[in-house]
């Protein structure tokens, strides 16, 4: 993993502090934990945006305290995440 650049990507876009707690830990428990996330922090991470999501995902595995997590398995949980928070905002609701 380009660990410079992930670093970079988050530092430019100010990405650790576009999303409050709350929904960071959500999103975090989302992809290293299969939990749900709340369509609110779904709304708050697609305004975050992916190149972000995708960072802060990689910068996490970077972590010594996550060494016996798999990138490989990881990555796709994040993408999935993002995908099922995309398609949820894109989605009209169903009171419009």
């Amino acid at each position: 993993m380009a660990t410079k650049e992930n670093h970079q990507i988050i530092k430019e876009n100010n990405c650790e502090t576009k999303m409050g707690l709350p929904c960071v830990l959500e999103a975090f428990l989302s992809i290293f934990e299969t939990r749900s996330i709340s369509n609110k922090c779904c709304d708050d991470l697609v305004v975050l945006g992916k190149d972000c999501h995708s960072a802060l995902v990689k910068k996490t595995l970077e972590n010594s305290l996550f060494n016996d997590l798999s990138a490989a398995t990881i990555i796709p949980k994040s993408i999935q995440t993002w995908n099922n928070c995309l398609a949820l905002i894109d989605s009209p609701s169903p009171s419009a």
